[in-house]
């Protein structure tokens, strides 16, 4: 049986005791393993509403407790249509179960590749989103730290869902005291401040943003080295192009707004709020033109082996669903702070971002 975990005076109120989770979720398959913890499809007892049950083994939280403890506190506070919900948190004597929203509708490059007509219009729309949620992040002082591709999940299967955002594990407070200067993240799409281990705030959400819009227009990523040293030098120098013939097509706006976004100093670089004023995201400057077939070409290219990097099983969660009669494909969810080394995806081997020859440093 479940209880309120009720400490007079305590923090943990929105902790609910459990002896045992299975007499309230049906275990399915197993969705994915990280360095702490497992991530389980189960199917609620009472309403039979299917969710995603992170398992945490306490063990793996020796010495973090209270940091952990407090940031899931704040987590749990969040509630925008955009962002991936925790609905729920268990303890039992070993374990610490945080209760997640299913989303069902694959992941950003897989439906992008999918669609027959792609265009600014539909990057814009997609950013706006984020701009939205991240801009409410913010303003509750909450910093993402790791927004990415791989994280942009849609709600469901259907034309026109919408867009959410997930994986709060190297999400931070601002103003707890402490000044954020930890190196953390996927390098591809961290802030050069980071990089360089100076103090930073919540523009580093505005960069990887910045990042995340440079390859929707064009399906490569504005960085690239195999060389990882060279890969941070290119970071850290904000040294990037617009490339031709790939940015041939897209609107001068389109690059300005990211230019205001992949900006290297911080305290010139576009807020959200500032980002969702840009003309391209709030005007009518968004090209309406069709450029799928290039930007899709490279994101096969370059993309086509994430899912191998992703640490949950697909093939598991399509197959449970189907015999609940619905066609969906869930992805993954959030994991517990790991150094971002930890994190670097292996680079392809041979061969530059675009298929084409690019100097190992752009003057």
């Amino acid at each position: 049986m479940a209880r309120e975990n009720g400490e007079a005076g305590g923090d943990c109120s929105w902790k609910k005791q459990v002896d045992d989770i299975k007499e309230m979720f049906e275990f399915k398959e197993v969705l994915g393993t990280g360095a702490f913890s497992e991530v389980v499809l189960a199917e609620e007892r009472s309403t039979g509403k299917m969710f995603a049950v992170k398992c945490i083994p306490k063990k793996a939280l020796k010495g973090k407790e209270s940091s952990i403890e407090n940031e899931i506190a704040v987590l749990r506070k969040i509630k925008h249509e955009n962002i991936v919900a925790l609905e729920d948190i268990y303890e039992s004597s070993n374990h610490l179960y945080l209760i997640m929203q299913l989303v069902s509708g694959g992941e950003l490059f897989d439906r992008i590749v999918e669609k027959g007509f792609y265009t600014e219009k539909d990057a814009s729309t997609l950013i706006r989103q984020v701009l939205d949620a991240v801009n409410y992040l913010h303003s509750m002082g909450i910093v993402h730290r790791d927004l990415k591709p791989e994280n942009l999940l849609y709600f469901n299967p259907q034309d026109g869902s919408k867009i959410m955002i997930s994986d709060f594990g190297l999400s931070k407070m601002e103003g707890t005291g402490d000044v954020m200067s930890t190196a953390c993240g996927t390098p591809g799409y961290v802030a050069p401040e980071v990089l360089a281990q100076k103090p930073y705030s919540k523009a580093v959400d505005c960069w990887s943003i910045g990042v995340i819009a440079y390859i929707l227009l064009c399906g490569y990523p504005p960085f690239y080295d195999e060389n990882d040293s060279k890969l941070f030098e290119q970071i850290l120098k904000a040294d990037y192009e617009f490339d031709a013939p790939y940015w041939d097509d897209i609107s001068d706006s389109a690059k300005d707004f990211i230019s205001c976004l992949m900006e290297k100093d911080p305290t010139k670089r576009y807020t959200c709020e500032q980002s969702l004023r840009h003309p391209w995201i709030a005007g009518d400057t968004a090209l309406c033109k069709n450029i799928h077939e290039s930007v899709s070409r490279q994101m096969r290219k370059n993309f086509a082996k994430s899912k191998w990097r992703q640490a949950f099983n697909a093939t598991a969660v399509v197959r449970h669903m189907r015999r609940l009669h619905s066609n969906l494909n869930v992805l993954p969810l959030p994991t517990l702070p790991v150094p971002w080394h930890q994190l670097l995806p292996p680079l392809p081997q041979g061969r530059s971002p675009a298929g084409h020859s690019l100097p190992q440093l752009r003057r």
